[in-house]
C-alpha cells in the first residue's frame, strides 16, 4: 500500500498497535469487572471470570511490551477506567443476555482490529504479531461464548449491539492518537 501524506511512519504505527491493544485490554478487564460486580456469583459469575482473567493477561502482556518498547500509553486510560467498567455494570444490570450482548459486540470489534493489525506487521515483527493473532483467537472464544448464552436473545440486542460497536470503534481510534 502506498503511504499518503499523514499516514505513521512504521515506528509511529507499532506505537499506536501497542498503545491502543494495552488501552483495549484495560477496557476489557473493567467491563468483565463491572459485569462481575452486579452479577455477582450467578451462573455466568465462573465463565465471566475464566474470560476476565484471559483478558488480564492480555494486559500484563501489552503493559509489559510498551514499557520494554518505551511506548507512552494513551492519556485516555483513566476514562477507559471508569467507561469500562460503567459500560460492563450497565449491560449486567439489564441481565445476563445483555451482558452477554456486549461481549460480543467488543469482541467483534476486537476480532476486526487485531486482523487488521496482524495484517499490517510484517515479518520483522513476527512475535508481536504471533501475540496478536493468539489474544485474537481468544477474542473469537469470548465471542463465542457469549452467542452460546444467549447474546442475540437480549432486549434490544442489534441497537445495543451497535452501540457498543461504534463506541469500541471511537476508543480504537482515539486511543491510537492521544
Amino acid at each position: 500500500m502506498i503511504p499518503i501524506p499523514g499516514d505513521p511512519d512504521r515506528k509511529q504505527m507499532i506505537e499506536r498497535i501497542l498503545r491502543v491493544d494495552q488501552a483495549g485490554e484495560l477496557g476489557a478487564v473493567r467491563i468483565y469487572q463491572g459485569q462481575l460486580a452486579v452479577l455477582g456469583k450467578g451462573a455466568a459469575a465462573p465463565i465471566i471470570g475464566r474470560m476476565a482473567e484471559q483478558e488480564k493477561e492480555h494486559l500484563d502482556t501489552f503493559n509489559r511490551l510498551i514499557g520494554q518498547r518505551q511506548v507512552r500509553p494513551t492519556a485516555l486510560s483513566p476514562l477507559w477506567h471508569v467507561a469500562g467498567f460503567a459500560l460492563g455494570a450497565a449491560t449486567a444490570l439489564l441481565g445476563e443476555k445483555a451482558a452477554m450482548a456486549c461481549t460480543v459486540a467488543v469482541e467483534e470489534t476486537i476480532d476486526e482490529h487485531y486482523a487488521a493489525q496482524a495484517e499490517a506487521l510484517g515479518e520483522d515483527e513476527a512475535e508481536l504479531k504471533e501475540t496478536i493473532l493468539k489474544f485474537r483467537d481468544e477474542e473469537i472464544e469470548h465471542r463465542d461464548i457469549g452467542l452460546e448464552r444467549g447474546a442475540e436473545q437480549a432486549p434490544g440486542y442489534p441497537a445495543l449491539s451497535a452501540a457498543i460497536r461504534t463506541g469500541c470503534r471511537l476508543a480504537i481510534w482515539l486511543s491510537e492518537r492521544v
